[in-house]
């Protein structure tokens, strides 16, 4: 198990959520942050005041997963919240010792596992022209 923690630029969220979702990973935490990377400084006028934006906003998005996801939801974030432009954020991926699920005690992969964790494999699969199915 791994924690995916990801740092976006706001305007990218609603993408990277819908990217997530697509390769079967709903299960997120979203915090609004603010950080200094190599982005610029911005010199701003505020009420007639010169102001100098040192940190910029940005979404701090972190999920617990399960090593068969793990690739897939870095790809995802990746092409979802890529500009090409400095403060396209940055992942940090860290080993996860343990989980437990609150409500009903699972832990570990089990506690990851979504509760409609068929309807989401069903969602990611997509059926090739011979009939079989494909991850996306």
């Amino acid at each position: 198990m791994k924690l995916i923690i990801a740092i976006i630029r706001p305007e990218k969220l609603a993408d990277v959520k819908r990217a997530l979702f697509q390769v079967g990973v709903t299960g997120m935490t979203l915090s609004r942050v603010s950080g200094h990377g190599g982005e610029r400084d911005v010199v701003q006028q505020y009420r007639g005041d010169t102001v100098v934006l040192e940190f910029h906003e940005k979404v701090r998005i972190e999920m617990a997963c399960s090593e068969a996801f793990v690739d897939r939801t870095i790809q995802a974030i990746c092409d979802a919240a890529r500009t090409g432009s400095v403060g396209d954020g940055k992942i940090f991926v860290m080993p996860l010792d343990h989980t437990v699920r609150i409500r009903t005690g699972e832990s570990d992969n089990a506690a990851l596992t979504a509760v409609n964790a068929d309807e989401i494999m069903r969602m990611t699969q997509l059926e090739t022209p011979s009939g079989r199915t494909e991850d996306r």
